[in-house]
């Protein structure tokens, strides 16, 4: 009866996870693929980062991702490059968008 009842929590993980993945690759296509790539190597002319290389990803942390997709993006120049998504997405949305992204790195 154990075995069971421990068999159907990892069956209902694994399946609560396959659909959290599912729904950050969505949430890719949809709010990020356009300036950072359906692949996350970015897109030149307008200056986004190749998320797909080891040293992009170790330059940005957890914290730095989570705060520019909550509350948007400004350059050091103070030109707004990148929306904020704080009302668009949930705090899971935006954990679960880290996380794909970071799954991109070659």
């Amino acid at each position: 009866m154990k075995k069971l009842v421990l068999l159907a929590t990892v069956l209902g993980l694994a399946t609560a996870t396959s659909a959290y993945a599912a729904d950050a690759a969505a949430n890719w296509k949809t709010n990020c693929a356009v300036c950072h790539g359906a692949d996350g190597k970015g897109k030149p002319a307008l200056k986004t980062k190749d998320y797909t290389t080891a040293d992009v990803q170790s330059a940005v942390t957890d914290v730095a991702a989570i705060k520019a997709i909550k509350e948007g993006f400004t350059t050091p120049e103070g030109k707004k490059a990148m929306k904020p998504y704080a009302d668009k997405l949930s705090d899971d949305d935006i954990k679960a968008l880290v996380a794909y992204m970071r799954a991109l790195k070659q």
